[in-house]
């Protein structure tokens, strides 16, 4: 059974429409992607579920978003304190601030389960160390009393993800985690989300703009444009035969052992801002196979097999 489920989400900002129609379903022990390019959705779709649009001036206009049987849309913000970074935890991308640079580590990690699960401050700092050394912190005691500056890049992360995890969350959304981290490191960090979801029987939300993190990853992905959902489905499903041209175009960015002089492919343009989204389907000014149809009207998903997909031309539900 799913524990979050998102139906036909829209969001609005005034007059402005930055994300509508975007709907998945996520269980324990699974991941679930969500890829696609700077200013496709992905945060937006990820501040929705923490109840975070408020504080931007964001609202909710459409769809429900259900988590465990609860509708997280009609909740009030006292209601919301209890559960945001408690049952649903956030790993945001940039560590650097999301720590307090004059305030050790212990303490900040300490303070979740404090909060969320009415811990002392001596049972807290206990499952603080615990938590520390599952993701192989070394000296998690010693750590405790250090502060964010003398810590590496990949360390803050972790810590980061400690605090995540500290209230025992059912569900984790992790926004770009890896962002700010060299290569070596991101590998590491992405290892261990995984090994998380198996440990601890989480709901993994991963949200990327690399299509190898979601190859490596996840179980199901929802690819963004423009504020929509284009295709969805099982990740081998997609990999294997991807519907969308906008999803074929970033797979198709994938390095795979480039010969010397060989250059990367890209996706020509850019993305559209919420203020020039076009009309009919959002990805055909740039893509190279649209029709008359795909400039005059929006296409509504097929489905095709386990996948399902907002184009014009992909036909049937086949296997």
């Amino acid at each position: 059974m799913s524990i979050l489920k998102v139906r036909d989400l829209g969001v609005a900002f005034g007059s402005i429409h930055p994300l509508s129609g975007v709907s998945f379903s996520l269980k324990k022990g699974e991941t679930l992607g969500i890829v696609g390019e700077s200013g496709s959705g992905k945060s937006l779709t990820a501040m929705s579920i923490m109840g975070l649009l408020p504080l931007s001036g964001g609202r909710i206009i459409s769809g429900s978003i259900d988590f465990d049987g609860q509708n997280l849309t009609k909740l009030s913000e006292r209601s919301w304190r209890k559960l945001r970074g408690g049952r649903i935890g956030l790993i945001t991308q940039n560590p650097m601030t999301s720590l307090d640079p004059l305030q050790k580590i212990g303490p900040q990690v300490d303070d979740v389960a404090i909060l969320h699960l009415g811990m002392t401050r001596a049972q807290a700092r206990a499952r603080t160390v615990e938590i520390l050394g599952t993701l192989r912190i070394p000296e998690p005691e010693l750590t405790c009393t250090r502060y964010p500056h003398q810590m590496s890049g990949g360390m803050k992360q972790r810590i980061v993800i400690a605090m995540a995890l500290a209230a025992k969350p059912d569900v984790l959304i992790a926004d770009e985690p890896t962002t700010a981290l060299d290569v070596t490191v991101q590998a590491q960090i992405i290892r261990l989300l995984d090994d998380l979801v198996k440990k601890h029987d989480l709901a993994l939300m991963l949200i990327t703009h690399d299509m190898s993190v979601i190859a490596q990853t996840c179980d199901k992905v929802v690819v963004m444009y423009a504020g929509r959902a284009v295709e969805q489905g099982p990740v081998a499903t997609i990999f294997e035969r991807p519907h969308h041209p906008y999803t074929q175009a970033l797979i198709g960015c994938i390095p795979h052992g480039l010969a010397e002089g060989e250059r990367l492919n890209r996706i020509e343009g850019t993305v559209p801002t919420v203020m020039n989204y076009p009309k009919g389907c959002p990805f055909h000014p740039r893509c190279l196979h649209a029709k008359d149809i795909c400039r005059t009207t929006q296409p509504q998903f097929v489905s095709v097999g386990q996948s399902a997909a907002a184009c014009h031309f992909v036909t049937g539900d086949t296997t």
